[in-house]
C-alpha cells in the first residue's frame, strides 16, 4: 500500500512540476515516462500484472489532474469573467473589432 501512495504522490508532484514549467505538449513525454516508471516499481514489488493496471492508470490520472490544477493556478487571473461584466476587453479581446469590418 506503501508502494501505491508513494507512487500517486510522485505522479501528483511530477504533474505539477509540468504544469508550472512546461506547456501541454511536455504531458507527451511525462505520462509514458511514469507509466513505466509506475509498472516497473510495481513489478519489482510483486504486484501482478492486472492489479498493476488500474494503479498506473491512476498515477496517470493523478498527474493529469495536477497538471490542470497547476495551469489553472497560473492562470487564475485571466479565466475571471470580471471582464465580461465590467464591459472591457479581457487580454485576448480587441476593441471596436466591428468598425473595421465595415
Amino acid at each position: 500500500m506503501t508502494t501505491v501512495l508513494l507512487l500517486l504522490l510522485a505522479s501528483a508532484i511530477t504533474g505539477l512540476a509540468t504544469g508550472l514549467f512546461f506547456r501541454v505538449w511536455a504531458l507527451s513525454l511525462v505520462s509514458p515516462a511514469t507509466a513505466i516508471l509506475a509498472a516497473t516499481v510495481l513489478q519489482t514489488s510483486g504486484f501482478g500484472f492486472w492489479t498493476g493496471i488500474p494503479i498506473v492508470v491512476g498515477c496517470l490520472v493523478t498527474g493529469q489532474l495536477a497538471y490542470l490544477a497547476a495551469t489553472f493556478h497560473l492562470h487564475r487571473g485571466k479565466l475571471s469573467m470580471q471582464d465580461e461584466i465590467d464591459g472591457e476587453p479581457g487580454e485576448h479581446r480587441h476593441r471596436h473589432i466591428e468598425e473595421e469590418n465595415e
